[in-house]
């Protein structure tokens, strides 16, 4: 994503306004609304002309690409809307008219909204390894040697994207996204890491040492913190990172292209805002 133009920005603060519409909000509520899209300390509202004071608010953060990120996508977000979905894409259509000539739009993955760049061929959104990772990552997790393994993770699934190593882009999305559960949930939940986790539906308990990509996705998913479908995740990484066996590459027929690789970085984008979203950050002081 890039720094926006001033007049999207305008256009951006008249439809989260929505004065006189459907969806209109109150001076009230646009404190809330930043709250809700992972702005943890906005601020408050003075008072004054409800557009002209976000669009002052965008502004004054148009270099924070990722603040006006979260905006974007909380205002498509199913979640925010009273009507869920279907109001959440009433929306969505507009922020994407808005959008178009920027380069960019929100599509919905797994039911999650994603920032993504528009491709030059058929106009469907590209998404990429996450901006800021360092800063994102140490909000959420103390221990700097998983910062760094994570971040030198990240950096070596792009290598390989970048190189034509596809298959293994697609393990390192899987392997990054894993590691990231664990150690969010190493430091934020000391009952599972004393007690492991008990399976559904009559399953085994599991040490927390031994706990697998799917097991974390749908813990984080139980306890609210990540929204996305377990399921539809493991769909579209899981399965690949079986093909590091030639075997099951080949009983597939499947050949992993750079399409592939992108549609798993909307996932793992998605799991990651997710988890900004739900949690606090870590206090630096």
């Amino acid at each position: 994503m890039h720094r926006l133009d001033h007049r999207t920005l305008q256009r951006v603060a008249a439809l989260l306004c929505d004065v006189d519409g459907p969806f209109e909000r109150h001076g009230w509520q646009l404190e809330e609304f930043l709250r809700a899209a992972g702005w943890k300390s906005p601020p408050p509202y003075d008072g004054s002309a409800r557009v002209r004071w976000v669009h002052e608010v965008l502004s004054d953060h148009a270099d924070d690409l990722l603040r006006i990120e979260q905006v974007l996508q909380r205002l498509c977000d199913p979640l925010e809307y009273d009507d869920g979905v279907e109001a959440a894409e009433i929306i969505r259509v507009e922020v994407n008219r808005i959008l178009h000539p920027e380069g960019l739009m929100v599509s919905l993955v797994s039911g999650r909204p994603v920032v993504g760049e528009l491709s030059d061929d058929n106009g469907a959104p590209r998404y990429s390894a996450p901006e800021r990772l360092e800063e994102r990552l140490s909000q959420l997790i103390s221990d700097r040697d998983a910062v760094a393994l994570l971040l030198a993770r990240a950096g070596e699934t792009v290598i390989c994207e970048s190189h034509g190593a596809y298959v293994f882009a697609v393990i390192g999305i899987g392997s990054f996204v894993e590691g990231l559960l664990f150690a969010v949930l190493n430091e934020r939940d000391g009952e599972l890491r004393a007690d492991g986790y008990r399976r559904p539906r009559g399953g085994q308990r599991v040490p927390f040492e031994r706990l697998g990509l799917s097991d974390l996705i749908d813990i984080s998913h139980g306890k609210g913190w990540v929204q996305l479908d377990a399921r539809d995740f493991l769909r579209t990484v899981r399965d690949y990172r079986n093909f590091v066996h030639v075997r099951q590459q080949l009983d597939s027929g499947m050949v992993l292209d750079s399409d592939t690789v992108m549609m798993c970085w909307g996932p793992a984008l998605a799991v990651l805002n997710d988890l900004e979203r739900a949690l606090p950050p870590l206090d630096k002081k």
